[in-house]
């Protein structure tokens, strides 16, 4: 086994030391030595629990022949880094996450991995570590979140996002002072991550999808007994995947990421799902470009309609029949390969053979979609050459085609200040840029902006472009990730205050309507501004990350 190099032999009696020390037996050396990367903390909401699924995988392992050898990672909370400096890193810790995992793994030769993230960047970081080491590993997130009761309106469900509306319906003077405090109170009612399809439950979801989790994975809530049991069979199944030398890049193939595409399309999950996949595939040696996901997503119809953009939550996808149940209706259609081979030993089919709707809302029939396209969009123009994304399930019907003045600002707090002042028109065009990887540096989250639009009733006639990201959360004509982005010199850094930008969703286009001379002279005098960030970490983010169009992968 490949920890013999750390334990095994006369010349090892050193190594062995230090594991006695640590309390590990003779027998318990002997065995293989599975690694247990643990994403607990008490900053994360969705991660403050996963010290009981690490007891649950232990005793699996344990139980299949194993020895667990447990280490943590960082994680930052979306939500609470939220409109603050502290968004620049979120992002950005993806890639830490990924490094720390390698270094972990291979510093100690362990055998076999066990991942347990839950939250935004936590997922795609661990799933980027997955591929780059190429051991047997297997994901057990930490589950959703319950969705809350509206504390006015008996039966309807409410989440964060609807928090952070709120703020823009008091701001606007639709609701009172009062009123907000009641939602916040009810809105997170427990641990786990946010209760929509927002980027967490997106990437947990995807994870099932591609076969590094068990069937369950995406959907079962954090505080059901469910979860803890099947921490418990991922902890036995990482034994059984070691002894038959299963690796992360067998599962994690080409195919597998098609089906992930696919079933992000049906689900309309994140827009930060197309930052996360292409680097995820890029470390396990597939490509996956954005013209894929406009070719997918115009044959894979929109069949769940989920927070923020429908009226479900994941608790209600999971008693639908879960991510099987999309994958069983999607393969009727031939929209899935269902050869492709899962954490579980078995292929997609043999996993889902079981599989049902429970409810045809939730999990509607292919031939009544909630929409008839998949929930993401890929838009290309003069104003953005390399590509941009939105999340077109959750745009109303009269924002599909938009033409208006650009409002333009220099960062995410110059914008939000101006929304909540009520200094933004119907029909205008809101820009926000040097908000990029490299440029902000980071590609901070906007969820306080699109929030207010939508909480001040403005959604139905505003648009949001930026060279940033949006939140899973985020709603309405939110197109972002426009690339390249101002600080590469992309057009979006030559939009002046009152230029007319046009926006097409179903022609996948998004146009700066000013002839092509004037870009080229505007870009002519443009000048790279200083960087926001010049020392520690986010400083050297900014001087290796790629564009948003190829993930925003370090390099």
């Amino acid at each position: 086994m490949k920890s013999d190099c750390v334990k095994k032999g006369i010349e090892r009696a050193p190594h062995r030391a230090l594991f006695k020390a640590i309390g590990y037996t003779d027998e318990e050396i002997k065995r293989p030595l599975i690694g247990i990367a643990n994403a607990v903390n008490t900053a994360i909401p969705g991660h403050v629990h996963l010290d009981t699924l690490a007891q649950a995988v232990k005793a699996g392992i344990y139980m299949a022949g194993g020895t667990p050898v447990e280490f943590g990672t960082i994680g930052v909370c979306d939500g609470i880094a939220m409109n603050h400096t502290g968004m620049k890193y979120s992002l950005a810790s993806r890639e830490l996450i990924a490094d720390s995992i390698e270094v972990m793994a291979t510093g100690h030769a362990l055998d076999a991995m066990v991942m347990i993230p839950n939250c935004d960047k936590i997922v795609p970081g661990m799933l980027m570590a997955a591929a780059r080491l190429d051991l047997p590993t297997i994901f057990i997130s930490g589950g959703p979140m319950l969705a809350g009761e509206h504390p006015e309106t008996p039966g309807q469900k409410i989440d964060l996002i609807t928090v952070f509306e709120s703020v823009g319906a008091v701001k606007a003077g639709r609701m009172e002072a009062r009123q907000l405090a009641a939602i916040e109170e009810a809105a997170c009612p427990t641990c786990g991550s946010c209760a929509g399809m927002f980027t967490a439950n997106s990437m947990n979801c995807m994870t099932e999808v591609i076969g590094m989790g068990l069937p369950g994975n995406g959907t079962i809530p954090a505080v059901y007994s469910a979860r803890v049991r099947l921490a418990k069979q991922a902890g036995i199944q990482i034994l059984d995947l070691w002894k038959k030398q299963i690796t992360a890049r067998m599962i994690m193939t080409p195919e597998a990421f098609h089906n992930a595409l696919t079933v992000d399309m049906a689900l309309g999950c994140s827009t930060n799902t197309v930052l996360h996949l292409p680097a995820i595939a890029a470390e396990a040696g597939v490509e996956l470009n954005l013209k894929m996901i406009n070719t997918i997503s115009e044959k894979t119809p929109h069949i769940c309609s989920l927070s923020p953009g429908g009226a479900h939550h994941i608790q209600d996808l999971n008693r639908a029949g879960g991510i099987s149940a999309v994958l069983k209706s999607l393969a009727t259609a031939g929209l899935i390969n269902a050869d492709c081979l899962t954490v579980t030993g078995n292929t997609i089919a043999e996993n889902t053979a079981a599989a049902f709707t429970r409810d045809p809302e939730v999990i509607r029939p292919l031939d009544r979609p909630y929409h008839q396209q998949g929930g993401l969009a890929v838009l290309y123009g003069n104003l953005s050459p390399e590509g941009c994304v939105v999340k077109q399930s959750a745009v109303r019907d009269g924002m599909m085609r938009h033409e208006g003045p650009a409002r333009v600002f220099e960062s995410e707090e110059a914008a939000t200040a101006a929304i909540m002042e009520g200094m933004i028109n119907k029909g205008d065009v809101i820009v926000v840029r040097y908000e990029g990887p490299r440029g902000g540096p980071g590609m901070r989250e906007m969820l306080t902006p699109t929030s207010a639009i939508a909480g001040m009733g403005l959604d139905a006639h505003v648009a949001l472009i930026t060279d940033g990201r949006f939140s899973g959360g985020s709603r309405g004509a939110a197109i972002g990730h426009i690339s390249p982005e101002a600080a590469q010199r992309g057009p979006i850094a030559i939009v002046h205050e009152g230029d007319r930008i046009a926006i097409d969703i179903p022609a996948k286009s998004v146009t700066l309507k000013i002839a092509d001379d004037e870009i080229n002279a505007r870009l002519s005098k443009w000048r790279t501004p200083e960087p926001k960030i010049t020392h520690g970490y986010m400083a050297r983010y900014a001087r290796q990350v790629s564009s948003a169009s190829q993930g925003a992968v370090v390099r």
